[in-house]
């Protein structure tokens, strides 16, 4: 599965650029065989750097930035990737996702 739809990267290229602080996330990405979760809000202009909220499945999500390159890369179990989830919406900014993720020690969307 591609990460990313020429959709998805336009909708992440717009919030980038746009002032405001709190953006609903565009993406979701999880690992189908852990329980690594991300909430992907922007790209950069470099094509691979995303800003989001990572969940790695340790307890303690983290807004910060990973490598688009990186996550096509990653192989778990039975050789699957990381994947998009199809069916997600963003209902709240990336800030709400976070402090509920804090308080439960998991991303809950």
């Amino acid at each position: 599965m591609k990460l990313l739809t020429k959709s998805n990267l336009a909708a992440l290229a717009a919030n980038a650029e746009v002032a405001e602080m709190d953006r609903k996330p565009v993406v979701k990405f999880f690992a189908p065989t852990g329980s690594a979760t991300w909430l992907i809000s922007e790209i950069e202009e470099d094509g691979d750097t995303l800003f989001g909220l990572a969940d790695l499945g340790m307890g303690f999500p983290e807004i910060g930035s990973v490598s688009l390159k990186e996550l096509s890369e990653v192989k778990g179990a039975f050789g699957l990737g990381i994947e998009r989830d199809l069916h997600f919406t963003a209902d709240k900014s990336l800030a709400e996702y976070a402090d509920e993720a804090r308080a439960a020690g998991r991303i809950k969307a």
